[in-house]
């Protein structure tokens, strides 16, 4: 769709239409959650590929054709804009999807770089993600793009993953692999740290005790919400606010634990919610 070219009827139809976001689990609500608080108008449509998840130790390929499926589904809901608010489908499949459709798509790892270009004092920043994340090094060559000077230094946590679907937000084994997790990161003396999978600031309180005060933390959802708002601005998108808002929740397996874990981060309930198939 060319939203520049459209009618004003047609443009007036597609600024109410709403924004898709996918995850491959309840990670992505991180991302919903900051959308939803940054765009209060904006209907919002959430899919949880919770049948395949983890996404962070597959191979490219399937991530790539898992990204697509997911991007489909969500298309088929009449979406003005699609953000992936999962960093490992961000790190291989972003740029694919931007060819494949004409709809704007907003990937977490652009949007987390940049504010952590933007908050470090001392040029050292830590990344955190999954194994697949981490081996891209797209958070690596996103900030070294934005300033060559940055000294960047990741570590795979794929434990979080598992501990964050749980709801382990204060458990004491929580705390011990974050411990062995960071250490390294730690000694890097870094200032900065990205939280580098969407799962991830779902732990941030656990995160923040283990690294220290001094250590900034940077929410690739919060970033990404805030490019979203810019470009439905940029681009004629932001809902009059003059129809009601809605939001629908889909999910590949799994609702009742979805659920269960998903009212718990939101602090409230989730009224639509409904289990589908990708393929």
């Amino acid at each position: 769709m060319d939203f520049k070219k459209q009618n004003p009827a047609e443009q007036s139809a597609t600024r109410e239409a709403p924004i898709g976001i996918f995850d491959s689990g309840v990670g992505g609500l991180t991302v919903y959650r900051a959308i939803a608080e940054r765009l209060p108008d904006e209907s919002l449509i959430y899919l949880g590929d919770t049948a395949r998840i983890p996404y962070g130790t597959r191979s490219r390929e399937t991530i790539e054709r898992y990204a697509i499926e997911d991007a489909g589904f969500i298309l088929s809901k009449n979406v003005k804009a699609i953000v992936i608010a999962c960093n490992t489908a961000s790190s291989f499949a972003a740029d694919i999807l931007r060819k494949r459709y004409s709809v704007p798509i907003l990937g977490v790892i652009r949007a987390g770089s940049q504010r952590a270009a933007a908050a470090t004092r001392n040029g050292r920043i830590g990344v955190i993600g999954t194994e697949a994340t981490v081996a891209s090094r797209a958070y690596e060559k996103a900030l070294k793009a934005i300033r060559a000077d940055l000294e960047v230094y990741a570590r795979a946590c794929p434990l979080f993953v598992p501990l964050a679907e749980e709801g382990w937000i204060e458990h004491s084994v929580t705390r011990q692999v974050a411990e062995e997790y960071l250490a390294e990161l730690r000694g890097n003396r870094i200032d900065t740290l990205v939280l580098g999978c969407t799962h991830y600031p779902i732990l941030r309180q656990v995160i923040q005790q283990v690294m220290g005060d001094d250590v900034t933390l940077i929410d690739s959802g919060e970033a990404v919400a805030t490019v979203v708002a810019e470009m439905l601005a940029r681009e004629a998108l932001t809902s009059s606010g003059t129809t009601s808002r809605s939001e629908q929740f889909f999910v590949t397996d799994s609702a009742a634990r979805f659920r269960r874990v998903a009212e718990l981060f939101l602090g409230r309930q989730i009224d639509s919610l409904e289990t589908v198939s990708l393929e």
